[in-house]
């Protein structure tokens, strides 16, 4: 079950060739994304054909977090790190954020054509639009795809594929602006962690 949920967002993204891309959705995307400053809402995760709902608070630059309804765990990212948070286990795993798909959706400035991104297919609908995304000397680890509502702009949902072809989709519901979180909303106080990086360590 953690590798469902991490999957959210520590997969990357896999590179496609010949790829259409239009200039018009990167910019309305990239306007969008620059213009958030706090969301929160519900979601709707499905993964190996099961469905798991939850709280999503994200406030940028760099801060996100995940509180699922029916499972001990949590996800934030404090602005420098992602913590999964077992609560069963009172036992943490942290990856740094800038290694994952949610660090490109809450950078200070968010550039999706001149930085290390890359838009490699847009898909224009009716009502929302998407942009299948990777980052630049991670291709082939697999891919993510944010879809976006059209009128007005607003984030959708985001569906990420590993590179084992595993898929995880997450819907957004409700969503509003928000950015008066408490002061340690994002933040987990003082719990064993596991280094991806080997070794265990504790912080306050």
């Amino acid at each position: 079950m953690r590798k469902v949920i991490c999957a959210i967002f520590i997969c990357l993204f896999a590179f496609t060739a010949n790829a259409a891309v239009d200039a018009k959705l990167v910019a309305n995307a990239e306007k969008y994304l620059n213009s958030i400053t706090g969301l929160t809402g519900t979601f709707v995760q499905t993964a190996n054909g099961k469905q798991e709902t939850g709280v999503f608070s994200m406030m940028r630059p760099g801060r996100v977090r995940l509180d699922y309804d029916n499972m001990p765990v949590q996800l934030i990212a404090d602005g420098q790190d992602l913590y999964f948070f077992d609560k069963s286990l009172d036992q943490i795993t942290t990856v740094p954020i800038t290694s994952t798909p949610a660090g490109i959706l809450i950078r200070k400035n968010i550039n999706l054509v001149n930085a290390d991104i890359n838009v490699v297919d847009t898909t224009d609908y009716k009502n929302s639009f998407a942009l299948k995304l990777n980052l630049k000397g991670q291709e082939g680890l697999g891919n993510m795809t944010v879809v976006f509502d059209k009128n007005p702009v607003k984030l959708n949902s985001w569906t990420v594929v590993d590179a084992t072809g595993a898929t995880t989709d997450v819907a957004f519901r409700g969503l509003k602006e928000k950015t008066n979180f408490g002061k340690n909303y994002f933040q987990i106080q003082r719990h064993k962690t596991i280094s991806t990086s080997g070794g265990d360590d504790y912080y306050d």
